[in-house]
């Protein structure tokens, strides 16, 4: 009989996402079906699904961790912010449409029934479902209709393990704060708690983890110190991403506000050779930058001014005088054409805007979304690339005539007259060893990271990391089966 258990925090970031994968990696390891679910994540950073839909990237992560296939029901609700009071939703992998917040609230009842449906039919393929929560279940003025925390554990009937994160300090106080404001019937949920992110000798914690277990009466299920290689694994949203100092080959990134399947980095990031610098608001990009990468957006548009606002664009028009190189992935890939057109005002208000033009192409947005797996062909090296697309529009123009891939048989992305600028819409063109040493090359650098094997060697000591700090067998004992399976 399928089990379940959730994994809630005491808040956002506190390492629920990488503490599923690495729970998910060790129970494989001894032997049971595991499945990851998220009833609702709020995230840019999504990833394709073989079914046709789209995930929050961490699911996707934890599905690998899992070793089975991404599926839609991992996160059969996800937010992705389009502005400050407004996401897109997309429901078991699809679009649904664009809410307001408070809208979203009003149609929390029929989203649970999906969040439940999927959950099911996870539970049909399974001997553990590992729940993660959202953010935090002490969040009392959203717990009317909540899907992501307490609401889901109670409908479902799963129960709970509270973390904390004493790396941001204050962690008594996060887990016996949320124990006072949390309800009866919501605290009945709770079977454990567990401190994630301890820096230093442990042992030095062992009073303040005793005096949590007195105060709330959960047993401790363990401290995990924190995880040196997390940064290597994909990460879950623009919070997590970081710039990381690798050797004299310096990409440089600008951290647009509505930044969107940003995992394109990480490829890079892993390299030793490489630098990648993230660029926030208020800086200017670096003059000394051999690539300028511009990343996928979520609000293409709303990006591009932003970008303009932080005098980025003066900065990259200085960059191309000094002989540097632009790459444009995705929503970056519209901003380098001469103009982005949204006749029907998918992301805002209608009308047609210029873009960078460094590119000689031009954007159309339409209502139709391309969410899809692709496996292509880099030109001209023939280098066999796996990669993904999720977007709306479609862009055309002289450029591309000079695509430098191929998916099917049809040219995909475009390349200026020089080759030094270039934009397409395919993500995750890194990930391929062979065409990022191909690439790295022609700079002058050598490629020497095997990625997708790198990823998997942090899995298997994120799960020894797991393992010889939490109480595995006491979590496998407090998981029980859900009340609707």
């Amino acid at each position: 009989m399928v089990r379940a258990i959730m994994i809630q925090g005491t808040g956002s970031n506190v390492g629920k996402s990488m503490l599923v994968a690495g729970l998910a990696r060790a129970f494989v390891r001894r032997g049971l079906r595991v499945a990851p679910f998220k009833p609702q994540n709020m995230s840019n950073n999504a990833a394709a699904t073989e079914d046709g839909g789209e995930i929050g990237r961490a699911q996707a992560l934890q599905a690998r961790a899992a070793r089975r296939v991404p599926h839609t029901d991992m996160n059969p609700i996800l937010l992705k912010p389009e502005t400050d009071t407004g996401a897109q939703i997309i429901v078991q992998g699809k679009r649904a449409g664009t809410m307001r917040a408070g809208d979203y609230r009003k149609n929390k009842a029929h989203l649970l029934e999906k969040a439940l449906e999927s959950f099911e039919r996870l539970c049909g393929d399974a001997d553990l479902v590992l729940v993660e929560g959202a953010g935090s279940p002490a969040e009392t003025n959203l717990r009317a209709g909540d899907i992501a925390n307490m609401g889901f554990a109670c409908a479902a009937g799963v129960p709970v393990v509270l973390v904390g994160d004493i790396h941001r300090g204050g962690v008594i106080a996060q887990i016996v704060g949320t124990q006072a404001v949390l309800e009866p019937g919501d605290l009945a949920q709770i079977r454990a708690f567990a401190v994630n992110r301890f820096k230093g000798d442990i042992s030095l914690f062992d009073e303040g983890r005793d005096d949590i277990a007195r105060r709330t009466g959960w047993p401790c299920l363990g401290v995990v110190p924190w995880f040196d290689d997390a940064w290597r694994l994909p990460a879950e949203d623009m919070m997590d991403i970081r710039s990381s100092t690798g050797g004299t080959f310096k990409v440089v990134v600008p951290q647009l506000e509505r930044m969107a399947n940003f995992d394109d980095l990480d490829p890079l990031s892993a390299e030793p050779g490489v630098t990648v610098e993230i660029i926030p608001a208020g800086r200017p990009l670096p003059g000394d930058a051999n690539l300028v990468l511009l990343p996928g957006s979520k609000s293409t548009i709303g990006d591009l001014a932003y970008f303009r606002a932080q005098g980025w664009d003066i900065d990259l028009y200085a960059h191309m005088r000094r002989g540097g190189h632009v790459l444009g992935l995705c929503g970056g890939y519209q901003m380098l054409g001469r103009s982005i057109d949204d006749p029907d005002g998918i992301e805002g208000h209608p009308g047609k805007v210029d873009g960078l033009g460094l590119l000689d192409v031009e954007t159309v947005m339409t209502d139709e979304k391309q969410v899809t797996l692709r496996h292509a062909t880099a030109l001209p090296g023939g280098e066999p690339v796996t990669g993904y697309e999720i977007h709306i529009g479609r862009t055309s123009g002289p450029d591309c005539a000079r695509a430098w891939l191929e998916i099917d048989g049809r040219p995909e992305g475009a390349a200026s007259p020089d080759g030094r600028i270039r934009g397409s819409y395919l993500h995750g063109v890194f990930t391929s060893d062979a065409f990022r040493a191909r690439y790295l090359a022609e700079f002058g650098h050598e490629a020497l990271v095997g990625y997708e094997d790198g990823v998997e060697q942090v899995l298997e000591a994120l799960a020894d990391h797991i393992e010889a700090h939490l109480d595995l067998d006491l979590l496998l004992e407090l998981s029980e089966t859900p009340r609707r399976a």
